[in-house]
């Protein structure tokens, strides 16, 4: 299965529609947002997906009541922890990274942990569990725009530069 893993698009429309564009070429089965999605605007953008969309609230979020309108129309949006199970593989995904990352990772409770926040790359293993933290997506911080594609077969973590 090919998953899309993006966090802290920050309202960057280019970046999201790019990213958008490459979830639905490379046919990803789901994304997963990792926060700081910022409005409801970006729903104009990340409805053009051909896939669900699970998101959790990052820091910088607002409007939160109409963002759950909008998005519970093509996934869901929620508080994190975001906690989900698709073709028996389980995910658990943050905005923040929790202070017991390591500590949730080492359990083997879950087989991918997903957080944003940070603005930096991460891709990490811990026994059956490996961490992804995209990095930016806006990138307005640090100045790159990543998202990631995953494949929960090879468990290929593919960073890529939009």
């Amino acid at each position: 299965m090919l998953v899309g893993i993006i966090s802290d698009t920050h309202e960057n429309m280019q970046a999201i529609s790019k990213a958008v564009e490459i979830f639905n070429l490379k046919a990803v089965k789901v994304v997963f947002h990792a926060g700081d999605i910022i409005s409801p605007i970006t729903f104009n953008y990340f409805s053009k997906l051909t896939c669900p969309i699970h998101l959790v609230f990052g820091n910088n979020d607002g409007e939160k009541k109409i963002l759950k309108e909008k998005y519970s129309k093509i996934g869901s949006i929620q508080e994190p922890p975001l906690e989900l199970e698709l073709e028996g593989i389980k995910f658990v995904v943050f905005h923040a990274p929790p202070s017991n990352l390591e500590e949730i990772a080492n359990s083997n409770k879950y087989d991918y942990i997903i957080y944003g926040h940070t603005h930096k790359k991460d891709l990490r293993t811990f026994g059956k569990t490996t961490i992804i933290n995209p990095g930016e997506a806006g990138g307005w911080l640090f100045g790159e725009k990543n998202i990631v594609i995953l494949d929960t077969e090879t468990r290929y973590a593919d960073f890529i530069e939009l």
